[in-house]
């Protein structure tokens, strides 16, 4: 067991002192005041104390008491090679000395983001035109938004602004990509979501299907209701439609059959462009290069960031097709210029990482191990995980996984109460045992370093069962 108090008093679900053992490594702990001058992101600021990482190696991090965890979500989903990746600390070295910085404004280039952008452009799973570079999956949306309300001006649509994404969307927490986003909590308080940004329907078959319909019938419906509220909305004030091939942080849900061959359609009908955030599913995730390429989407944009430089530096990229970038380009010569970006766009050792990154997916043959060890792991999760009694469904591709609780199995969608908060306690559950998970809501997000081994995935199933084992005895007794 771990010495993991820290964080389960982040969660709000705290195990007794007396029932954690000290590791028997020194212990480098700072102190309460040293560990909470940082502002946390998604974090209840008012009862948390921060679990503090040192170091890592491999799929493996370690905190400052020496306890050792496997990080089966890759940290935020993103760092695909794991932590140790020496050609990347190597390539980052070697740009800083050669051009720590340069921007990209005003016709200013450099050679790390030229060659970038090429290579982007030739993995790109349709045709694409050109490449912006930006520093999160954030900035990289905003940038998206940005870029197609000037598009439609250009081109003499200045009604064309309105966007639809899916309710439980994550989409990133700027002004634009909050309000994109379908979570409640990123809107409360924020006075989002912004006026012009619509949710419709996520496309989670067990959910919301009705009884005795096919997931191709449940796939017709949700398009059928998209077509409706572009039509109440007006086509001519609809813009865009933004989704992730695999939802993330909304459940890992995977779309149904025929899902987005359904949605395309819509768009097209009604000339609305297609977006596809890729940021979680981009660059081997799902078994493919891009997600895309895993469930039909052809997107007019595409946007990628986590795994482009494996988490190692900040860096994302937005990549358009022609018909975008020709307006872009002429409403550019309008105003005078194509007046966005930022200091850091395609910062020169980022994009040097990112460069390494994308030679080690392809000279280390990472999808081909994707497809192998993630079949593994969806085939364990099924197997072992998905009878067990808490869990109501397992969902997933390649190496990125959702494990659902339900309070009743086998009658229907019956989740537990959210006040149970069952999905942090079996986090919990699990950091006690050495396993590092992603709780949302009642179900628990897998998706661990691509370059995780087989003894590395029986080891992360291994220990989930544990760990559900141990929160089905915590509930029995509630």
């Amino acid at each position: 067991m771990h010495n993991t108090s820290g964080i389960l008093e982040g969660t709000h679900w705290k195990i007794p002192q007396s029932e954690i053992p000290h590791s028997s490594t020194e212990s480098t702990a700072l102190s309460r005041d040293d560990r909470n001058v940082v502002l946390h992101p998604f974090t209840n600021l008012s009862n948390h104390t921060p679990l503090v990482m040192t170091h890592g190696e491999g799929v493996w991090v370690y905190d400052e008491h020496g306890n050792r965890y496997l990080e089966g979500v890759a940290g935020l989903w993103s760092a695909s090679l794991g932590f140790s990746e020496q050609r990347l600390v190597d390539v980052a070295h070697q740009q800083l000395k050669k051009l720590p910085f340069m921007h990209m404004f005003a016709s200013v280039s450099h050679p790390t983001g030229i060659a970038l952008a090429k290579e982007l452009l030739r993995i790109a799973p349709v045709p694409m035109a050109k490449v912006f570079f930006a520093n999160s999956g954030s900035e990289a949306v905003d940038s998206a938004v940005k870029m197609i309300w000037f598009y439609n001006n250009a081109i003499g649509r200045p009604e064309k602004k309105k966007f639809i994404a899916r309710h439980d969307a994550y989409h990133g927490s700027l002004i634009a990509s909050s309000s994109l986003t379908g979570l409640p909590n990123n809107h409360k308080l924020f006075d989002l979501p912004l006026s012009g940004f619509h949710h419709t329907t996520k496309p989670h078959y067990l959910r919301f299907a009705i009884e005795g319909e096919s997931e191709l019938e449940f796939s017709t419906r949700l398009a059928n209701d998209l077509d409706t509220q572009i039509q109440t909305e007006g086509p001519e004030t609809v813009a865009a439609f933004i989704a992730e091939p695999v939802m993330g942080v909304g459940g890992v849900i995977v779309p149904p059959e025929g899902y987005f061959d359904a949605i395309q359609s819509v768009l097209k009908k009604h000339d609305v462009l297609l977006i596809a955030d890729e940021v979680i599913c981009g660059l081997g995730r799902t078994g493919n290069m891009w997600g895309s390429q895993t469930v039909g989407m052809k997107p007019d944009v595409l946007i990628t960031a986590k795994a482009l430089s494996a988490s190692y530096l900040p860096i994302s990229a937005v990549m358009i097709n022609q018909k975008i970038y020709q307006a872009l380009e002429s409403g550019s010569d309008q105003v005078g210029l194509f007046a966005h970006g930022m200091t850091y766009s395609g910062h020169p050792v980022s994009a040097a990482v990112a460069l390494e990154c994308l030679r080690i997916y392809e000279e280390d043959q990472i999808v081909n191990h994707v497809r192998n060890v993630g079949e593994q792991l969806q085939t364990k999760l099924r197997e072992r995980v998905a009878p067990h009694p808490l869990v109501g469904e397992v969902r997933g591709r390649g190496m990125i996984a959702g494990v659902e609780l339900f309070a009743k199995k086998g009658h229907g969608y019956l989740p537990f109460p959210a006040e149970f908060k069952v999905g942090i306690r079996l986090r919990a559950e699990a950091i006690r045992r050495g396993l590092i998970l992603r709780a949302m809501g009642n179900t628990l997000g897998i998706s661990p370093p691509l370059i995780i081994n087989e003894e590395e995935v029986e080891f992360l199933v291994t220990t989930l069962c544990q760990s559900l084992d141990a929160l089905k005895d915590e509930l029995a007794v509630v």
